[in-house]
């Protein structure tokens, strides 16, 4: 079985010492398994290192008046609590009914404030966000949720800046993280925070990730994946359009996906609120961002390579899309 060690270059497989900072995953009872555990296990493969005996996390599950709880895939955790200043407190999400519950908690929302001020860090992943939400800790902040929740967390308290598009976020002391996976993204980017990027880079390897992603990255691919199954023909007329955008246009995406163009228009609304003109224009900003924030390409090479035909265009589908222009996504997430 290879070690974390393995995966680190030669130069780095010292890290030095950090004082073990508690990572306190807060849970109630149906919590979204992955949400809890996804994050979890990045800070406990960050301890399996060379010198397992100077531990940098010590993971505790935390719940309202402790005891056992069961998540949504009948796992069962046994939980304890006490806030601590190098802590970082996690709220994990679940599904609507049972994250509602959570958020309605009298208990649990005047724990979060209690440990707000105290904590290092305090970080939700998924819907989460609704309970660190309902306890006014996101308030003047930006925040991130799952693409199905951020709308109705927008909506619901317009005090918090929602990021639709992120994958995480931080504000400040206050991380959260889009949907389900997107928390091990996160867990990541805190791991770095903390230890630089070679360690979190020899975990990823090791967990088998296909990629990091970074926070700025659209959860827009995700949510098409998510709602399209590859012997969907929709779904595979999608993956035409991300592998060809410099060429696709609506005609050829219905002809890709086998429809007519009322078809595919209805289909689109239908599926994903949208139409197919303006998906199209979703999957280019999409691709254009990452390349703003991580290529120094000219706009208007950018616009070209991305099937916009002009800066003009990009600009404008860019700022319906982020409420910003192509330049100033740059300047705010450029490397």
């Amino acid at each position: 079985m290879p070690q974390i060690a393995d995966f680190l270059p030669a130069g780095n497989r010292r890290i030095g010492y950090v004082r073990p900072m508690r990572v306190i995953v807060i849970v109630y009872d149906g919590v979204q398994t992955l949400d809890a555990a996804g994050p979890a296990e990045v800070f406990a493969t960050a301890d399996r290192r060379r010198q397992p005996q100077r531990p940098h996390y010590e993971l505790v599950y935390a719940s309202i008046g402790g005891g056992d709880r069961t998540t949504s895939s009948s796992m069962v955790i046994r939980t304890r609590v006490a806030p601590r200043p190098t802590d970082i407190a996690l709220v994990a999400g679940a599904d609507e009914p049972l994250v509602r519950a959570a958020a309605a908690d009298a208990a649990l929302l005047r724990w979060l404030r209690r440990a707000a001020p105290v904590v290092r860090r305090l970080a939700s992943v998924c819907s989460g966000a609704f309970v660190l939400a309902a306890a006014g800790l996101l308030d003047g902040r930006r925040a991130a949720t799952h693409w199905l929740g951020a709308e109705v967390l927008a909506r619901e308290y317009p005090a918090i800046c929602v990021d639709k598009n992120a994958i995480f976020v931080r504000d400040g002391n206050v991380w959260s993280s889009a949907g389900i996976t997107a928390g091990i993204d996160m867990a990541l980017a805190i791991v770095e925070e903390d230890h630089g990027r070679a360690l979190p880079d020899a975990i990823a390897a090791w967990m088998v990730l296909y990629v990091r992603r970074p926070g700025f990255q659209s959860q827009f691919s995700a949510a098409l994946v998510a709602q399209t199954e590859a012997s969907d023909p929709f779904g595979a007329a999608i993956a035409w359009a991300r592998a060809h955008l410099d060429e696709a246009d609506v005609e050829r995406f219905a002809q890709r996906a086998g429809m007519s163009l009322r078809t595919l228009h209805r289909r689109c609304l239908d599926r994903l609120a949208t139409t197919p003109a303006k998906l199209l224009d979703k999957l280019r900003v999409e691709y254009a961002r990452t390349l703003l924030a991580t290529s120094d390409l000219a706009v208007k090479e950018l616009a070209a390579d991305c099937g916009f035909g002009n800066p003009a265009r990009m600009k404008r589908a860019f700022e319906r899309e982020l409420g910003m222009s192509p330049r100033d996504y740059r300047v705010v997430h450029g490397s």
